[in-house]
């Protein structure tokens, strides 16, 4: 199944957060999604507008039952959202406490193999 998408343009302005919002809601409605992924490419370099406008999208999202993901990041979003201390899955990356492909556990010396 094909996860919704809400493609997000900038630069990013105070009043506009709350319509994003509203866009965000509709979709969840209309889809019943439990996972949306925001195409964040077209908003440009980070800033607090865009900050602002992804942790209140989560927030909704959250308040829906749902969860947002983000798509094509700057490569400087992940880290200010780090910065911030705002958490968010990226597609691309495995899930949270999933090991990436091909990363296998170690082992204690002498135990078996499984």
């Amino acid at each position: 199944m094909t996860p919704a998408v809400l493609v997000l343009t900038g630069p990013v302005t105070r009043g506009e957060v709350t319509g994003w919002c509203d866009d965000l809601r509709e979709l969840l409605e209309s889809s019943g999604a439990g996972v949306v992924v925001c195409d964040v490419g077209g908003l440009g370099p980070p800033g607090l507008g865009t900050v602002d406008l992804l942790a209140r999208l989560q927030l909704t999202a959250r308040r829906s039952g749902a969860r947002i993901r983000l798509r094509e990041p700057d490569p400087a979003l992940p880290a200010l959202l780090d910065l911030i201390g705002l958490r968010f899955e990226m597609e691309g990356q495995p899930e949270q406490r999933e090991p990436p492909l091909g990363v296998e556990e170690e082992m204690e010396p002498g135990e078996p193999a499984v």
